[in-house]
């Protein structure tokens, strides 16, 4: 193979470099967004500035990490370029591909664990080929620079007990200073802390990061770290005055300033360290190229000028920072992949993304346990004084319903500024630890100072935690099992197998994106169901009606196709309708979990009204369990062949069928209408649904005495009538909440609904 078609694999690698910029940026957003968005510190806009122009500073520190890609993990004096390359493009094809997946599914991973478990998988597999087909006597572990990997891997993992530990602890003492009731706090001593966090970013980023920058010249350097103390005192000082001066002479909150701070440091600092994961590989790419070019045997020389310190050129990592910014504001997947770090760190309770699991309840049990003791050690005056300042419920005054944020400034800013520093300290070690993991597990540790996870939520926001962190382990042992298969594809078939890695990389990002696609369909459905006046309680009732109503209509049209599949034996469509169930059963949740944010304020306004629109919880509940029923009986049915339906039993299942649906309809249409009717017609059929499902039991015990109906059928028969009926009579309570609940408050009825007087 000549040196000419290296060529063209350069401008491959320069291809994936800019796709795994945008793939890359898209999945690690979230990292330096979602403290910002968490506590609407500021517009979207404003936040998408800030972090913009933080991406573009913090790619001109990464200099020092390109290092990392050419020699952090193998030893390239021991490779040709036609190696390298093998390894090169393995690397780039698999980190698309990950990346790709987990931004589809909303997956936070690590592009750092993902990058270096890359280069392991494809350098094993290289060596691996070496030791086979060379004659020395060097083993795997000699191509592979061993001391560094471990170092790279150990300290990633140890990144997630650091960051956990400092944002909790952080977090802790700084709401023991200002509590959740902050504000009055805010103007004795917030300038104070301002100034600190201020003097703590600048030490990490720019004192810590000075050697790695590319417009640092060796003089400045050692400037600045001669004069370590003396520019800490300053820019706490000048901070301090500045933040006093704000508090001063505007109504502006310093909290607000300090975050927009963080989030530019920590945009900055996630450039500075990720950037190497995106272009590192492709630039060592082209350096070995041009060292190839320049040598008398191109494809045989080794690569150990890629031992050598290579300082980036700033216009390059500029163009990348770039096509970052670019990234961040076009990419629809960035905004999928926030969701998961704001839910598990809210503090208010509501709808848990993650289910409980035996791993987190015997972890909560432990921590519950642990803590009780630890308390029994502290005087029972300190224990009162740190419960009275941790009480969530002293700020819950300052924030209404309908805008309270995920969490608060005091815990956003602290969120920024001690995932900042974490990171920001080891990239001036040249340690690619993992910002996914830092700012992630900063974000649990002060959600747990802060007692976001409380007995109501902690198995949760602990099975999520646990869920991540596997996904982030699998993310090392993915990486390192395709890149390793990729290594060898390549070698062994070389250009057609780049080809053909190619293709199918193409094919499997187009059907993400469909998949993405729906997945963005499915959650803008979801957003019907929220409430947007929830501080205005009869309108928030009316909403929850309403949101009835599309519920209802998709359980009519539902069980609709569900009855005619089981009748004609479609085991397909009722696959795709038990599919379904998971969505309704959300979407059930999601209105549960409004009434009880409606019921608050209604305590304080209508016992009456609150005990009659309390009811609609477990209508609700029974509503969604019938319907689930109804599908997974007739779909287990029939996808274990079981003999299908009587042609006797279907024409009396099609009856009740037609009661059901036109029943669902009918209360669909009131709450849609919002007229408050005389439901006497639905009573009268709901009755009539009764006695002939009461007939067609007495007709089915007939069968089974005359053996026409086997078990499992009859089974069948009578759950699906069973389910039918009860939920008729759900519907009809439903009506009669509806009524009862506005005609207890004239005014409500006269605001929001209109009373049907035929």
């Amino acid at each position: 193979m000549g040196i000419e078609i290296f060529s063209v694999a350069v401008m491959i690698l320069a291809f994936f470099a800019v796709f795994d910029l945008a793939v890359g940026v898209t999945n690690d957003a979230v990292n330096f967004l979602n403290s910002a968005i968490g506590s609407r510190v500021a517009s979207f806009v404003v936040i998408m500035t800030v972090a913009s122009l933080g991406i573009l500073a913090g790619v001109t520190f990464s200099s020092g990490m390109m290092e990392v890609a050419r020699k952090g993990i193998f030893h390239p004096q021991f490779f040709t370029m036609p190696e390298l390359f093998t390894i090169f493009m393995a690397v780039m094809l698999t980190d698309v591909l990950l990346l790709d997946f987990f931004n589809t599914h909303g997956l936070p991973t690590s592009t750092t664990v993902s990058i270096v478990f890359e280069l392991l998988g494809a350098a094993v597999a290289a060596s691996v080929i070496k030791v086979v087909y060379s004659s020395d006597a060097f083993g795997v572990g000699d191509y592979i620079n061993t001391a560094k990997a471990f170092a790279i891997i150990s300290g990633i993992l140890l990144s997630i007990v650091v960051a956990f530990i400092a944002g909790a602890a952080v977090q802790f003492l700084t709401r023991l200073l200002f509590t959740f009731d902050y504000e009055t706090r805010l103007k004795r001593y917030g300038a104070l802390w301002g100034g600190i966090a201020m003097a703590a970013i600048t030490f990490f980023i720019v004192i810590k990061g000075a050697k790695g920058a590319s417009f640092m010249t060796s003089d400045a350097v050692v400037w600045v770290k001669s004069h370590t103390v003396f520019i800490l005192v300053a820019i706490f000082s000048i901070s301090a005055v500045v933040l006093q001066a704000v508090m001063k002479l505007s109504r502006i909150n310093i909290l607000r300033i300090i975050v927009l701070i963080g989030t530019f440091a920590l945009a900055m600092a996630f450039a500075s360290n990720d950037l190497v994961n995106f272009i590192g590989v492709p630039l060592a790419g082209f350096n070995a190229y041009q060292t190839a070019v320049a040598s008398t045997d191109p494809l045989n020389i080794p690569m150990a000028a890629l031992n050598q310190k290579v300082h980036s050129q700033t216009h390059l990592l500029l163009l990348a920072g770039a096509i970052m910014v670019v990234t961040l504001w076009v990419s629809k997947k960035a905004r999928s992949v926030t969701e998961t770090e704001i839910s598990l760190g809210q503090q208010e309770e509501g709808m848990e993304r993650f289910e409980s699991i035996w791993l987190s309840r015997t972890i909560v049990s432990m921590v519950d346990s642990c803590m009780g003791a630890f308390k029994g050690l502290l005087p029972k005056r300190m224990r009162a004084l740190v419960r009275k300042r941790m009480d969530p419920r002293r700020g819950a005054s300052t924030v209404t319903h309908g805008s309270q944020p995920s969490f608060d400034l005091v815990r956003a800013s602290v969120n920024l500024m001690v995932a900042s520093a974490v990171v920001s300290f080891a990239t001036s070690l040249k340690l690619p630890l993992s910002t996914t993991y830092v700012t992630f597990m900063v974000a649990m540790g002060t959600s747990f100072a802060d007692r976001a996870w409380g007995l109501e939520s902690a198995v949760y926001r602990v099975t999520g935690v646990l869920t991540v962190i596997g996904g982030w382990f699998m993310t090392a042992f993915i990486a390192f099992v395709v890149s390793f298969v990729f290594a060898g594809t390549i070698h062994y078939l070389q250009a057609p197998g780049v080809l053909l890695l190619m293709s199918l990389a193409g094919f499997i990002i187009w059907k993400n994106h469909q998949q993405h696609k729906g997945r963005i369909k499915e959650k803008e459905e979801t957003k019907i169901f929220n409430l947007k006046k929830i501080k205005d309680a009869p309108a928030a009732i009316s909403n929850t009606f309403e949101h009835l109503a599309y519920l209802l209509k998709e359980i009519r049209e539902s069980l609709d196709v569900t009855f005619d599949a089981l009748f004609t034996q479609d085991v397909d469509t009722l696959s795709r309708q038990r599919r379904k169930i998971r969505q309704i059963q959300l979407w059930a949740n999601i209105i549960t979990a409004n009434i009880y944010k409606v019921l608050r304020l209604l305590q304080k306004e209508d016992y009456k009204i609150s005990y009659k629109y309390s009811q609609t919880t477990r209508r609700l509940q029974k509503l969604s369990d019938g319907h689930r029923d109804i599908i997974l009986r007739s779909y287990v049915h029939l996808s274990n062949k079981h003999k299908g339906l009587l042609p006797v039993q279907i024409e009396e299942l099609k009856q009740i069928k037609a009661c059901i649906v036109d029943i669902l309809q009918k209360v669909e249409d009131t709450f849609h209408q919002k007229k408050i009717v005389d439901y006497q017609n639905v009573i009268d059929q709901y009755k009539s649904m009764r006695a002939m499902a009461e007939l067609f039991h007495e007709n089915q015990i007939e069968r089974i005495r005359n053996d026409t109906s086997k078990t499992r059928l009859s089974i069948l028969f009578y759950a699906l009538i069973g389910n039918s009926v009860m939920l008729a009579k759900q519907n009809m309570l439903l009506l009669e909440i509806f009524n009862e609940s506005f005609q207890l408050d004239k005014e409500l009825s006269k605001s929001y609904f209109t009373v049907d007087t035929n």
